[in-house]
């Protein structure tokens, strides 16, 4: 979900905690529960800190919406009896972060600039699940049916160097990881 600047200067990004794997059914039900209530016009942006991923699994890559904080939401709201205890009692909310005295604390702007910033970035990171000294088999290109060990891992650009026997020695191969797969 992207956040939108509200002009509403009275509303503060607050934290909230809710049970992990909930996050977007409790962000919904948030939603329903402020327009039904008609308070809406005090509940902005409703965050889930996410970033987009490619994960490579089984040579196979894919995309996917990673939580940064699981188990959390960011919502801009007008803090007042109304939304405070809206939000408190909304099914999967185990409660606001930060309370000091009896009221939640606000976030700090450039906390929250800095997460959604975090969330657009647009180079997705490659995620495997290859460590250097494992053992893999190539499964495609030149070296097919080959086995090798990983000498070096370059998530960045998706890389990784297999030290393949050849002639009785290891030669270093540069290979794509979807070109290999764990043995």
């Amino acid at each position: 979900m992207k956040a939108q600047k509200n002009e509403n200067s009275d509303m503060k990004w607050y934290a909230v905690n809710v049970f992990t794997g909930h996050e977007k059914k409790v962000s919904l039900l948030i939603k329903q529960k402020a327009e039904t209530a008609n308070v809406e016009q005090y509940i902005g942006d409703i965050v889930i800190p996410t970033q987009n991923k490619t994960i490579i699994t089984e040579g196979k890559k894919k995309q996917v919406k990673e939580k940064l904080l699981p188990g959390y939401l960011l919502i801009q709201m007008t803090l007042n009896d109304s939304t405070w205890a809206l939000i408190r009692d909304t099914q999967g909310v185990s409660g606001f972060v930060g309370m000091s005295g009896k009221l939640p604390t606000p976030l700090n702007d450039n906390e929250v600039n800095a997460i959604l910033k975090f969330m657009e970035m647009d180079t997705p990171a490659i995620q495997t699940n290859f460590n250097v000294d494992d053992t893999v088999l190539v499964t495609d290109g030149a070296f097919k049916d080959f086995n090798g060990k990983i000498s070096e891992i370059n998530d960045e650009k998706g890389k990784a160097k297999i030290l393949i026997s050849i002639f009785g020695r290891e030669t270093p191969v540069e290979l794509d990881l979807m070109q290999i797969k764990p043995l």
